[in-house]
């Protein structure tokens, strides 16, 4: 018989005696819990959908998702706010247009208002302009959730770039300029966001202001002695353009509202959109569209209300007229009721690459007085001389209110309580407001940040030139005004315009006062709202009236409308501009001028519509580019009573030249090769990765095209190609008892990586007029077809 051996005699004697005998094994000690915890899931066309318990790991899952789209163009957005461009591009360079076809960051949103600066004027612009000890104060005073939203963004994006490190997309792998973010950073970021229509629209100004350190003031006090008004007009005039529409109970077929979201922002740059559904356990619950990685949803929806934005009439600065202390020679004391105060000083560097491959610094010094930046405009007679100054007064420029209004407008439960958190907060920059509710309410409101001057400011002998809306900064009671229960110098929002009705309100960038056909909003008597907010009585776009056009007639016609009601309107590409003149156009085509003749044959037939099959579009555009401008073309004025309706009709007296500018339109065409009956869908098209898809749509304003899209190029043989901007991003939301109905589009896709699944799949549906159904209800998400799930934690 074998013996055991010891080892197994062991083993059969633990076994018999069974676990009472197993030696005892000391406890785990607990694990801590994850600082960053979210659940990231894609439905079709790589929606991103992010849930969290708290708001820092909301922001974790929510960074995550858009670097794995967007990587790229918001690391490149990093170097721009931190005013960094120059240091690993060059000085003289220009903002990245492109790489590979991926992304680009020019910030397109300001294009037509000069802010297309070399790496070196943007790096100034930013490090001098943005005060990063005001933004740090500013968020220290706000809610601790957007504290930790911001937080949980900056470490899920790190993550991102830990996760796929030597493995992200070709325009960006192995740069040395993608770097971790903090905190800091994105304050930048939110801010470059809030400037669109204030600091960066002066943004030249501001830098020709600024002085190398060392150099005497004086060497540069040259140019004109007064200001031109002629030499600042259009300076500060936005062309961005976006539809919002919302119906109210009286006007929809199940008595619940609806909202047609439809913003026009660019295809390729950092103001792009991008689709998430944003849930934090029994807070927040939103979905919608981010802006350029701004950590949050901005137009939207969620079980209850529906809203968009439209970038609003409003100015959102005003300028201030210096007195400057002669006693001193630097010319950096100014006096305010005859009291001499300094002006601050603020000195940034630059680092910038050289050709060598060295690092080279430049410095600068901006001043700045208590209204704001020192600017001169030398060519327009906007000087710093020995005995004033003008300073830019910028109500955005420490504006960090906007993440906590667009989170109080993700938890409204209805218009009454988004409308409340808008005069609360006042945060919203630069946009108006519509919005409609699950019970039928819908609202327009202009709570954007304005500064308060009252109307018998501008009737005071305070305003001391008008075309740059320049007050009297010598005396204190010329200054903006305090109003309760709103930011320094800023009008509270319940006293701003804003509309509540049950049957529609709209809003395509015009003018506040035309929000309702029916009901235009003057403002409180004598003299309705403060000029701030724009003006009244005056000719709308032709893209507004358009829009007001026609749901007043699908109302005449039905009296409530659905969904598709709406999405018919959306698409239904009439260029109103041809309404209104090839009456009297065509009329008046007499002749025996064969080219004019067959240009008019042509429009005769044409459906005047700009659908892919629409024969006549193209020769029409290249015609009213140029007719539009002509004086005095309407035959019937403007009436401040009919808006929608007025003016109209071709002048007599401007029927020459009319017939003239459509002659010279069908010649370009005909040198271009294209012919004058040419289908649209031929010569307007967007192409990625090579694959090339007709695209509908007019320009928009200048046309009347309620759906517009802005081409990248003018016509040629090829006609015109890829867009640059317009139509983006689409949601038609209804409700039910239960919940929002939702679907939309964001045209341009979710990613800007060309090897990316979803840098192309949404524009053929655009193409194809057709909507993608919006998963919101956690059944919905589950069901979609391409539903997937992950976890992150850290």
């Amino acid at each position: 018989m074998k013996l055991l051996s010891p080892l197994l005699l062991c083993t059969v004697l633990l076994a018999a005696c069974g676990d009472k005998q197993a030696p005892a094994t000391a406890p785990l000690p607990p694990q801590p819990a994850p600082r960053f915890s979210a659940d990231l899931a894609r439905t079709t066309h790589g929606v991103a959908h992010v849930r969290a318990d708290n708001f820092i790991g909301l922001g974790y899952g929510m960074a995550y998702a858009y670097a794995e789209d967007n990587v790229c163009m918001l690391a490149d957005s990093m170097l721009t706010v931190r005013g960094e461009r120059s240091r690993y591009f060059g000085g003289a360079a220009m903002p990245t247009r492109g790489a590979d076809g991926e992304y680009s960051v020019a910030i397109d949103y300001l294009d037509e208002h000069g802010f297309d600066l070399k790496n070196e004027d943007s790096d100034f612009f930013f490090k001098g302009y943005l005060d990063l000890e005001q933004l740090r104060a500013g968020y220290a005073a706000g809610s601790q959730e957007i504290r930790d939203l911001l937080e949980g963004y900056a470490a899920g994006y790190n993550r991102f770039l830990r996760d796929h490190a030597g493995a992200l997309p070709a325009a960006c792998n192995g740069k040395e300029w993608v770097r971790p973010i903090s905190v800091d950073d994105l304050y930048l970021l939110i801010a470059e966001k809030a400037l669109h229509a204030s600091g960066q629209v002066f943004a030249r100004e501001v830098l020709a202001a600024a002085r190398d350190p060392g150099v005497p003031l004086a060497r540069r006090r040259a140019g004109k002695t007064a200001p031109n008004p002629a030499m600042l007009a259009g300076l500060f005039k936005p062309r961005m353009a976006s539809n919002g529409l919302a119906i109210g109970k009286d006007a929809s077929q199940n008595g619940r509202g609806m909202l047609l979201g439809n913003p026009h922002y660019p295809w390729t740059s950092t103001d792009r959109f991008y689709q998430v559904h944003l849930t934090v356990s029994g807070s927040y619950d939103a979905m919608g569209v981010m802006l350029g990685g701004l950590p949050i949803v901005v137009i939207g929806f969620n079980k209850d209300v529906a809203w968009t934005h439209t970038v609003t009439k409003a100015a959102h600065f005003t300028t201030f007229r210096l007195a400057l202390d002669t006693a001193d020679p630097s010319g950096t004391t100014y006096m305010v009721d005859g009291v001499p105060v300094k002006m601050s000083a603020k000195t940034v560097a630059v680092d910038m690459l050289q050709a060598d491959g060295s690092i080279a610094s430049k410095r600068k010094v901006f001043y700045f007085s208590k209204h704001g930046a020192v600017m001169v405009k030398p060519e327009a007679g906007v000087n710093w001389s020995a005995t004033q100054a003008y300073v830019l007064a910028d109500a955005n420029r420490n504006n960090t209110r906007l993440l906590e209004q667009w989170l109080a407008i993700g938890r409204a439960t209805s218009i009454a309580s988004m409308k409340s958190s808008l005069d609360r907060i006042a945060g919203l920059p630069w946009v108006n407001t519509v919005a409609a509710d699950r019970d039928g309410n819908t609202m327009y409101a202009d709570a954007s940040v304005v500064p308060a001057v009252a109307t018998e400011r501008f009737l005071s002998d305070c305003l001391v030139f008008p075309a740059l809306l320049s007050f009297d900064g010598a005396r204190t009671g010329c200054g903006w005004a305090q109003q309760d229960g709103a930011p320094d110098g800023i009008f509270n929002p319940a006293h701003a315009p804003a509309l509540m009705r049950s049957d529609y309100v709209a809003n395509s960038n015009d003018g506040y006062w035309l929000a309702n056909s029916k009901s235009l909003l003057l403002g409180p008597p004598p003299f309705g709202y403060s000029p701030m907010y724009g003006s009244v009585g005056i000719a709308q776009g032709l893209r507004t009236r358009i829009g007001f056009s026609q749901v007043d007639a699908a109302l005449a016609l039905k009296q409530q409308l659905s969904p598709d009601d709406l999405r018919e309107l959306l698409f239904a590409n009439r260029i109103y501009a041809a309404e209104l003149v090839l009456p009297d156009l065509l009329a008046g085509c007499t002749g025996g001028d064969a080219v004019l003749a067959a240009a008019c044959q042509v429009l005769a037939a044409w459906d005047r519509r700009a659908n892919l099959d629409s024969r006549g579009a193209i020769l029409f555009r290249e015609f009213w580019n140029t007719a539009a401008l002509i004086p005095n073309r309407w035959r019937v004025a403007m009436n401040p009573d009919d808006p929608v309706n007025t003016p109209h009709g071709v002048a007599p007296s401007a029927m020459p030249a009319m017939l003239n500018a459509l002659r010279a339109a069908a010649l370009k065409l005909q040198a271009a090769g294209v012919p004058l009956d040419g289908k649209l869908g031929d010569y307007q098209a967007d192409i990625r990765n090579g694959v090339r898809v007709p695209v509908h749509g007019g320009i928009g304003d200048i046309d009347g095209s309620y759906n517009s899209v802005h081409m990248g190029t003018a016509l040629n043989a090829d006609g015109y190609r890829n867009i640059v901007w317009g139509t983006s991003y689409i949601q038609l939301v209804g409700f039910d008892a239960v919940g929002p109905v939702a679907q939309g589009l964001l045209v341009y896709g979710q990613s800007t990586d060309p090897k990316s699944a979803n840098y192309a799949d949404q524009v053929p549906l655009y193409a194809a007029k057709q909507l993608a159904p919006l998963p919101f209800s956690q059944e919905q998400i589950r069901a979609d077809s391409n539903y997937r799930s992950r976890g992150l934690t850290e």
